[in-house]
């Protein structure tokens, strides 16, 4: 399986919301003690994880230009795929991950749609919130997590990387079951009290 983690490549993007996939293939590297190589229109490593073959794509083009390297890597290695990325609607710390679907106005995953002519294939999409109501969604995902949320960060990296290896190891529709939240958002709606 490849896992394509969306962002913004240099430093100056680094740290923003809108690089969170990036940073989950970054735990994922460190985790599985491997290092990024940098190779025509990507970062790329190959690894494994309970003997299952695992490749780390970061592409180096902007966010709205993704589906360009993805596909180019593609054409050249064909696999099953994990497309990772920040998402707006979604609050902060959610994830969900999805067999298929729109781009849901998120311009990496329309950039993919586009170049691959499909919507079928999976995403784990990561809340980071929406912006304040003064506050343009385009300026919002380029800034820096606020202190309160970075301190969730490493919490958030590690269920989002362990939600790759469980789609890796155990398929797609057992790690839903196991990381999207509604069955949580059901079972809090089930012991709310009633006004």
């Amino acid at each position: 399986m490849t896992v394509f983690g969306l962002g913004n490549p240099t430093e100056r993007y680094a740290e923003t919301r809108h690089n969170i996939g990036f940073m989950v293939a970054d735990q994922l590297a460190r985790r599985l003690k491997v290092k990024f190589k940098h190779l025509p229109g990507r970062y790329l490593v190959r690894a494994a994880y309970a003997r299952n073959p695992l490749v780390l794509v970061k592409p180096l083009l902007y966010m709205n230009e993704s589906g360009v390297p993805i596909k180019e890597h593609l054409t050249q290695e064909p696999d099953d795929f994990l497309v990772v990325c920040d998402d707006l609607a979604l609050p902060f710390g959610k994830l969900r991950l999805r067999p298929q679907g729109s781009d849901g106005g998120h311009n990496g995953l329309a950039s993919v749609i586009y170049h691959l002519e499909a919507t079928e294939f999976p995403r784990l999409r990561i809340g980071i919130g929406s912006p304040p109501p003064d506050k343009e969604g385009a300026e919002y995902v380029l800034e820096s997590f606020t202190p309160s949320e970075a301190d969730c960060l490493p919490d958030l990296l590690a269920r989002a990387s362990d939600a790759c290896l469980a789609v890796l190891v155990d398929g797609l529709e057992a790690a839903m079951n196991r990381f999207n939240p509604e069955k949580e958002d059901q079972d809090s709606a089930l012991t709310e009290e009633p006004t």
